[in-house]
């Protein structure tokens, strides 16, 4: 599971992928040349934040 998400959305990226995977997830900042035009999943500001499991 992979959520890109603004400074603003970054708790409730957390939130969420912790309670759908029950696994400790990752945070890492966006800074792939593709990744960064990607908005954020929860708005429409960009996303600087990758939450991630693996």
């Amino acid at each position: 599971m992979r959520i890109f998400c603004c400074k603003e959305h970054v708790e409730l990226a957390l939130e969420v992928l912790i309670d759908e995977t029950e696994e400790v997830p990752l945070l890492k900042t966006v800074d792939n040349h593709d990744e960064l035009s990607t908005k954020c999943e929860y708005c429409t500001e960009p996303a600087i934040y990758l939450v991630e499991n693996k």
